[in-house]
């Protein structure tokens, strides 16, 4: 039988259609994978996106943009010197051309020496930090570049977290394009803290070298950029070593990068040793500075930028005020039992030119002259005094100093014994207790508590009999207060302490002055009452605050000692003191004729010393500058304090010349 022919093209078609199989599996496989990758990369992109999202939704790009958060309030002296409290402080803004090229370079050569090289994240200062601290076994060196210390210092929470890490690497990248290292570096200096409470080289420039920005040299621009990694431990007020120490590593770096040459270094060096670093004068009168920084913030609210506020306050009369009052404590404090005193100097009109809130701001920042009540003793009878006179009594009408019984309640005179018959005048000037309260009683308590409110007492008064005595609390500032409305002759002279407001870029200031003008005309009682406090220095229980010279005042001491006062004035100044301790323990026989009238008299003295105590250059006896922002404020609701117009109801707007 013939062999069958079998054709081999259907065994070799199997093949064939496995491997087209075979290839569009893999093709179909390659399509899933890659649909597959690409969902996992639009996944990882929306997640991506969304965790920036959330990341940077809270971020404030506007006031980025914009600068600072809020506006930096500079206080002035009344002859326009810088305020320089204790505690946190910052300068005026500087510009970029303000500060000098070595402390740019100094700052730079320590912090960031590729600044201007890098788009605000430094890769390759990353991947060295990592190097050296992974070869120091740890961490020896950040890799953060000026434009991230800005974001941190700013506007950054200071924790380490994802979220703010994500933040600071866009806000960073951001930051350049939109301002510009130029602008990046000014923003930095003008707000890295420098230890001993300042903020910015403005400020550190004032607090340890008392010179403004510009006129640092090449040592204190080195030293300043030295300590930016650790403020607080190289302060060099207080690790003067550990700073000089720092100093040369800065100097070392700025020769390496070419910024000195090795001779100007050297030189550095040499200056460098000499440096005293200290704080400046005008550093004192931190009670007077804390009493005015709210009202001052207040005041400033509306602007940005830097807003200058020329206070009342007088340097050289607050050095006095803090030396007579920590002489004084220190020579006889201790053997009378005296712990604390309080001391407000003021014109007037009320203007605040020196004020001391303790012993020692260092050791307790509680202002005694503003914040602490206490019983104000005999000082209290002027307003007595003063209602008495409105009653239609003069000075020289007769009152029965002689045992009193009101309910119970019997005043004595201080040493006992009583004087029968005496005038006004003489029951005024030996601050007889018991012809003081038969006199308030026959005029009215309510009268006398009517008397104290009008001439600027706020405090409550209890309207009882014991209040013609002082039994009701007031501070030191609002009694002070009240005796320069009798020196004035009108009333109330509400203390105050910030003469003018001047905002960056604006081409005038404001006046500001007292927050209420004084309505009640008080010059016909005046002249009695000035002539009673007169005779109480001049032979009454003042005598130890008598000087050379015209003097009018009151003693006051409450009961048991607890506290001792002298208020009075010349001509030119009203001055209150204030001597007791903070848990009202009774003082070893101390009244108010005794050390408080010493130190009233010492004050003065020193004050009147150079002639006229209110100058140099006190703008407070000056003339007024051209608008009184408060005034105008409270009197037009459509007051604009820019141009310092309001909206009349008819016309255009109209300048305010309150």
């Amino acid at each position: 039988m013939p062999a069958v022919f079998r054709p081999q093209s259907r065994q070799s078609e199997a093949p064939a259609r496995d491997r087209s199989s075979t290839r569009k599996h893999r093709r179909s496989r390659r399509l899933v994978l890659l649909t597959r990758a690409a969902a996992a990369g639009a996944a990882c992109l929306l997640l991506l996106a969304a965790v920036f999202a959330w990341a940077l939704r809270d971020v404030p790009w506007d006031e980025i943009a914009e600068g600072s958060l809020k506006p930096v309030v500079v206080l002035e002296t009344a002859d326009g010197k810088p305020l320089v409290s204790q505690g946190p402080f910052q300068g005026s803004y500087a510009e970029r051309k303000d500060f000098p090229p070595h402390l740019v370079d100094a700052v730079l050569a320590r912090e960031d020496r590729r600044f201007y090289e890098h788009s605000g994240i430094d890769l390759r200062g990353i991947a060295r930090a990592i190097y050296r601290n992974i070869g120091a076994g740890e961490v020896v060196q950040g890799g953060s570049t000026i434009t991230q210390q800005l974001i941190k210092i700013l506007y950054l929470e200071r924790d380490r977290t994802w979220k703010r890490k994500i933040q600071e690497a866009v806000i960073a990248f951001w930051l350049e394009k939109k301002l510009g290292k130029d602008e990046i570096l000014t923003r930095y200096l003008n707000n890295i803290y420098l230890g001993a409470g300042a903020t910015g080289v403005p400020a550190a420039a004032r607090i340890y070298f008392d010179k403004d920005v510009q006129e640092l040299d090449v040592a204190e621009s080195a030293m300043l950029a030295a300590i930016i990694r650790a403020p607080s431990q190289l302060n060099p007020l207080t690790n003067p070593e550990g700073a000089r120490q720092q100093t040369e590593l800065v100097l070392d770096a700025m020769v390496r990068n070419d910024l000195l040459t090795p001779e100007q270094a050297k030189s550095a060096r040499a200056d460098f040793g000499k440096l005293q670093p200290s704080s400046p004068a005008v550093r004192s009168g931190s009670w007077f500075a804390d009493w005015i920084i709210q009202d001052a913030r207040e005041l400033a609210g509306p602007y940005r930028g830097t807003i200058k506020i020329r206070t009342t306050m007088i340097p050289r009369l607050q050095v006095i005020a803090e030396k007579v009052v920590a002489e004084a404590l220190g020579r006889e404090g201790g053997k009378v039992g005296a712990s604390q005193a309080a001391l407000v100097a003021m014109t007037p009109e009320g203007a605040v030119v020196a004020m001391v809130g303790g012993r020692d701001y260092s050791k307790s920042t509680f202002n005694r002259a503003v914040s602490a009540m206490r019983q104000p003793g005999s000082t209290f009878k002027l307003f007595v005094y003063y209602a008495a006179l409105k009653a239609g009594l003069t000075p020289y009408d007769p009152v029965e100093d002689a045992p009193i019984d009101i309910n119970g309640w019997s005043p004595e005179n201080s040493g006992g014994g009583y004087r029968g018959l005496v005038s006004m005048a003489e029951a005024f000037a030996r601050s007889l207790n018991a012809a003081t309260v038969a006199l308030a009683m026959e005029v009215g308590i309510d009268k006398v508590a009517a008397a104290a409110r009008e001439l600027g007492i706020d405090a409550n008064l209890s309207e009882t009999p014991s209040l013609a005595l002082g039994s009701s609390e007031v501070n030191l500032l609002d009694l002070t207060g009240a005796y320069a409305s009798v020196r004035a002759g009108k009333a109330p002279i509400e203390p105050w302490g910030i003469e003018s407001l001047h905002a960056e870029d604006q081409p005038q200031a404001f006046r500001v002055g007292p927050s209420t003008q004084a309505s009640t005309d008080v010059s016909q009682y005046s002249p009695d009452l000035v002539g009673m406090l007169r005779l109480v220095v001049e032979r009454g229980t003042g005598r130890e605050a008598d000087i050379a010279a015209p003097a009018a005042g009151k003693t006051g001491t409450s009961q048991n000692n607890r506290d001792a006062w002298f208020v009075g004035f010349t001509e030119q100044l009203v001055v209150g003191v204030w001597v007791g301790n903070d848990d009202e323990t009774p003082m070893k026989d101390v009244t108010g004729g005794k050390l408080p009238a010493r130190i009233w008299r010492n004050f003065m003295t020193a004050a009147m010393a150079e002639g006229d105590p209110l100058e140099p250059g006190a703008q407070v006896t000056g003339p007024a500058p051209a608008c009184n922002f408060r005034a105008c404020a409270r009197a037009y609701r459509s007051f604009r304090p820019d141009d310092c117009t309001f909206q009349p109801y008819s016309g255009p707007r109209r300048i305010c010349e309150r």
